[in-house]
């Protein structure tokens, strides 16, 4: 117990030591922290994932909540009426574009069948919200890229999750059904955006009397955690009621401001989070994602070295044809240099990570390959995430990655 006790306070200086350098080298502190797992879980095999029982589900879902939250809470309506639209065909032209490509070379390299091929590929369509979101607040960008790539990591943990279930009921089944599909997709965004905007409404209008009570400052991500709750147990997408709760939450000034006399809002007196809730809003986000990721590397298994190799070169597919999909679907008004860091932001995490092992579960045939392939994506997807970043950073490597990125796809293509 002591050991584990020094291990947690060491861990936590460690990650100020690497947010620290993030902010003096550009290198962003998510793949020491994923490497420190690695470290501690497959490699010396100090501590295992099953230490943790169930509170490491429940840990790392907490994790991602909090982190949507508090993205929501930094977007501003007008940024969003502006990369709502361009976000959405982001998520839906590059999980495409992803399943389409992966989808082969996972049937080649793993001989798997059709279905489990492109199973890997919805499973790996998306973004990862934990790594995005704390990414892209600290790095220098338009107002509208950042918001888009917000929204694309928060959307796309929908479509991963409702077409790799399908897949895997058709498996089961063997029927396909692509217009229920489609409407579990268009319900859950909907209505769990609708739940979230409810909460945010009325839980700003308790705020002022929250804060009279004694030792009121966790109450707030307490109701987030109910909102995302309600959300899953109403069959809805929990990351998205978060992510709207923290949109409505942080525009709430505005949206008074819209009242009309007579009406019901009229009576409503909704209020912002002050600044000491924000601050420990940013403390209990840095904490969840330091163990976040130190759990995703304690997580992974590799017991095939081909289901690691394999896992290279479909990151490597992913990599490739992000860049086409970037310049196709982001504004022209997107800058270069928006868009070069937007070409390599597609680091996949926890949603890929639950996902993976549900074929196993399933007894689906190819199960433990598939799950060893996509989390070897998931290391070398957020390795090269956190490394091209890095390089972009640089000014004379990015100049020329813009350079390259604005002669691969006309202007023309991209919609305005």
């Amino acid at each position: 117990m002591e050991l584990v006790i020094i291990g947690i306070g060491v861990l936590i200086f460690l990650a100020h030591l690497f947010a620290a350098l993030f902010e003096k080298t550009r290198i962003p502190d998510v793949v020491p922290l994923v490497l420190l797992g690695l470290a501690l879980g497959p490699l010396f095999g100090l501590v295992a994932p099953a230490a943790f029982g169930k509170i490491g589900a429940v840990f790392t879902t907490l994790a991602l909540v909090i982190i949507l939250f508090q993205g929501g809470l930094g977007l501003n309506f007008a940024a969003l009426r502006d990369s709502l639209a361009e976000g959405a065909w982001l998520t839906l032209v590059n999980f495409g574009a992803t399943a389409a490509v992966v989808g082969p070379i996972a049937h080649a390299l793993l001989d798997l069948g059709w279905t489990e091929s492109f199973m890997i590929g919805s499973i790996v369509g998306g973004t990862s919200s934990a790594v995005v979101i704390p990414m892209v607040r600290k790095l220098k960008l338009q107002d509208r890229s950042r918001t888009a790539l917000i929204l694309e990591s928060a959307f796309s943990d929908v479509l991963c999750i409702i077409v790799t279930i399908a897949l895997l009921e058709s498996v089961r089944s063997q029927e396909l059904r692509p217009g229920l599909v489609l409407g579990q997709i268009i319900a859950s965004f909907t209505l769990a955006s609708v739940i979230g905007s409810i909460g945010a409404v009325f839980w700003s209008n308790f705020l002022a009397r929250v804060r009279e009570l004694e030792n009121s400052l966790f109450m707030t991500p307490a109701f987030v955690c109910i909102v995302f709750g309600l959300a899953e147990l109403l069959g809805f997408s929990g990351a998205i009621a978060a992510l709207a709760f923290g949109i409505v939450l942080g525009n709430i000034d505005m949206l008074a401001g819209l009242k009309v006399p007579g009406s019901f809002f009229a009576r409503l007196k909704p209020v912002q989070l002050n600044s000491t809730e924000e601050a420990l809003f940013a403390e209990i986000v840095f904490l969840l994602k330091t163990f976040f990721f130190v759990y995703i590397g304690l997580s992974m298994r590799f017991t095939h070295w081909n289901s690691l190799l394999s896992g290279f070169f479909l990151t490597t597919a992913i990599f490739i044809v992000r860049v086409p999909v970037v310049r196709w679907t982001m504004s022209a008004k997107t800058s270069s240099g928006d868009a070069a860091i937007a070409g390599v932001m597609t680091p996949k995490g926890l949603a890929a990570a639950v996902l993976a092992s549900m074929p196993l579960q399933a007894g689906v045939a190819g199960g433990a390959a598939m799950q060893d392939a996509v989390y070897a994506v998931i290391l070398f997807s957020i390795a090269a995430t956190t490394f091209l970043t890095f390089i972009l950073e640089r000014g004379g490597v990015r100049a020329a990655a813009q350079a390259a990125l604005s002669r691969l796809v006309p202007d023309k293509a991209r919609p305005s």
